[in-house]
């Protein structure tokens, strides 16, 4: 079980963790040592998951959520593999905690009297440079 906050949970069924070799320095350990670590969330067939949470959900994931519904994320930075998965993990809950937040509503408003009356000034203003950049008749 993976805990997002106190009421929401993450089933163990809904994770997979595959390892690969790191990218980057490490010696001759990076050669044979698998400490990257993938870590894969069936996002869309979560039964824990509102289909609110996961629409915001995959607009917060971008490029890391597949075709599937899953999000990938990957974790390479250190040379152990448990800390890469503490990571990763780590990565995942706040990514799913962000989701969780609905954005605050926007709250319609006028424009007020003054700034109307500064927008029509200006307005009227600048058609008046426009009329005169006509071309120069005869007055004759």
């Amino acid at each position: 079980m993976l805990w997002i906050n106190d009421t929401l949970a993450i089933a163990d069924w809904e994770l997979s963790e595959s390892f690969t070799r790191a990218q980057g320095p490490g010696g001759q350990n990076v050669n044979k040592v698998s400490t990257a670590v993938e870590l894969r969330f069936e996002a869309a067939r979560s039964p824990h998951l509102s289909p609110a949470v996961k629409t915001r959900l995959k607009r917060i994931a971008g490029r890391k959520w597949t075709a599937e519904g899953a999000i990938v994320i990957r974790a390479e930075e250190t040379r152990s593999q448990t800390r890469n998965r503490e990571l990763a993990r780590e990565r995942l809950v706040e990514m799913i905690r962000a989701a969780l937040v609905a954005p605050k509503r926007r709250i319609a408003t006028k424009p007020t009297k003054g700034s109307q009356r500064r927008r029509l000034a200006a307005k009227s203003i600048r058609g008046e440079v426009k009329a005169l950049r006509g071309k120069v008749g005869d007055d004759d």
